[in-house]
């Protein structure tokens, strides 16, 4: 075990995985398209403008501050540690098992139940690339379910086949989506200007910046969680670290880069698309409900046409959702299948789960164990009232466990640092008040999505459920967020009788040196 001034540094030793195989820029775009902009903006935008109204760009870069805080903890333990388990292995180093295996479901139950939307979209848009809008446009056909399911079969094969060839399928993917997201905001700006956009379209103003025109706290809370998700998934980037160059280094800058691009595109995207379109509550406007999911299609149509090269754009628009989900399905495969394989090799889980490809060099049973699970969940929740409200849902639940685990990321991060904190000014912020306060942030944004999702009055969500005997009536989200729990103490219960090794810190301290899977 080394040391860095006042911080004990793990001796690191690799897991199996191929170290060195991704550079800055692949472990940046790795992050970037983890997070799916053009499949969050879709999924999201109607909503946040229904919460705050025109100032959903103020609401957008707000968001990303608390996501920036917690990136720059990310950074800074993986600089100590860079173990694929991220904030298990963290969260257990500095609270100890009981803390670890809650990060690490945390991180497992996020990305399981955001794998149904995910396979929703990518089934609908798939038949709406090709013109069959009779059944891209129906998410309970048959159809769109069956595409959605090959669709997380394919992403899958990729995941387990390498690093490598998922990196460089993303880097197609992530072209197709930055492009034609400037195609499109620039061309519906440069309408705006000319005076051809659509009735209802407004002038750009920098006071849609301005967070304190939002009509109520209980608003913009409601609209910042929702922003919260669009930036989700960045730390793929440092799931991937044992298998990137200069892994103490590169995939910290890589998520604080991709925070970064985030930043940038959505602020252009949402300005643009607020301006041409206006949030009216008819037509095209981003206030009617009825564009909710499919915001983007509808105003490619507007934007560009549907003859001559405006029909090429609208169709490069709709491959440009449908890479985007191709590209989150995939990226939020690998983080999850890194974060069971750490926690297997630390007997935290089935050791099972720890088996690496000979030749590929990744999870086998952590990936397909992640596919097989997803395509089960997305298939009850199509079932369950046709899969519309429950996947919709689904979504929401999700703002609950991005906000635990990164938040309790940035906790680890101060705490694993404590004693290090007061001997520079540098460290001090970087590495105990930042992400403290992004932690803090995501917490109280989190407990805040507890209520909104309990009390059915706030509308925010797609579902209810009547509590037995006391016919209470709860939010669907509540109720996924719930149920996704008490699998997951089900789960530790189960892992905690079966191995206690890992639970009785005999697998993982502190000071523990970092695993070798068995071959």
């Amino acid at each position: 075990m080394a040391t860095t001034g006042q911080i004990s540094v793990e001796q690191q030793v690799d897991k199996g995985l191929k170290s060195g195989a991704l550079g800055l820029v692949s472990t940046t775009i790795i992050a970037t398209a983890s997070v799916a902009p053009a499949y969050s903006i879709a999924a999201t935008l109607v909503f946040v403008v229904g919460f705050v109204g025109l100032q959903s760009p103020a609401v957008a870069v707000l968001a990303f501050v608390p996501m920036l805080f917690c990136s720059i903890g990310y950074s800074e333990l993986n600089k100590a540690d860079p173990d694929c388990g991220t904030t298990f292995t963290w969260a257990t180093r500095a609270f100890g098992p009981r803390t670890g295996w809650a990060g690490g479901w945390g991180i497992i139950a996020a990305d399981v139940l955001v794998m149904a939307s995910l396979a929703q979209v990518a089934g609908q848009y798939g038949f709406l690339l090709f013109n069959a809008k009779g059944i891209g446009s129906n998410p309970t056909s048959g159809w769109v379910l069956l595409v959605g399911v090959l669709w997380i079969v394919v992403m899958t094969y990729i995941c387990y086949r390498g690093i490598e060839v998922s990196a460089n399928f993303q880097k197609a993917l992530l072209a197709i989506e930055l492009v034609m997201l400037a195609v499109l905001s620039i061309t519906a700006l440069v309408k705006v200007g000319n005076g051809t956009a659509p009735p209802g379209h407004l002038t750009p103003s920098l006071s849609w910046l301005n967070p304190f025109h939002v009509s109520s706290f209980s608003a913009f809370t409601a609209g910042i969680i929702l922003m919260v998700f669009i930036y989700w998934g960045w730390d793929t980037a440092v799931a991937v670290n044992e298998e990137t160059k200069d892994k103490n280094k590169t995939p910290g800058r890589a998520a604080i880069l991709s925070t970064f691009i985030l930043l940038v595109t959505y602020a252009l995207v949402i300005f643009s698309m607020q301006s041409f379109a206006g949030i009216g509550t008819t037509g095209n406007g981003l206030g009617n409900v009825n564009n909710a999911g499919d915001v983007l299609s509808i105003q490619g149509n507007a934007v560009f046409g549907n003859s001559g090269f405006g029909s090429v754009l609208t169709h490069l628009l709709l491959l440009m959702v449908l890479s985007s989900a191709a590209a989150s399905t995939q990226t939020t495969i690998l983080p999850t299948a890194r974060t069971t394989l750490s926690m297997a090799v630390y007997r935290a889980i089935p050791h099972s789960f720890a088996k690496i490809h000979r030749r590929y060099l990744t999870p086998t049973v952590s990936t397909i164990t992640m596919g097989a699970v997803s395509i089960a969940v997305y298939l009850l929740m199509n079932y369950s009232s046709n899969g519309i409200g429950v996947i919709g849902d689904a979504v929401i639940a999700i703002g609950l466990y991005i906000a635990f685990y990164y938040g309790l990321t940035g906790f680890a991060c101060a705490w694993y640092y404590r004693r290090n904190l007061t001997s520079s000014m540098r460290n001090l912020w970087m590495q105990g008040i930042i992400p403290v306060l992004g932690g803090l942030i995501l917490f109280f944004l989190g407990g805040w999505s507890v209520w909104l999702d309990y009390d059915v009055a706030t509308a925010n969500d797609y579902t209810m459920w009547t509590v037995p005997w006391l016919h209470w009536q709860v939010g669907g989200a509540f109720v996924i967020a719930i149920v996704a729990g008490l699998v997951g103490l089900a789960c530790y219960f189960y892992c905690r009788f079966k191995d206690p090794a890992f639970f009785r810190k005999e697998t993982l301290t502190r000071n523990t040196a970092t695993l070798v899977p068995d071959e």
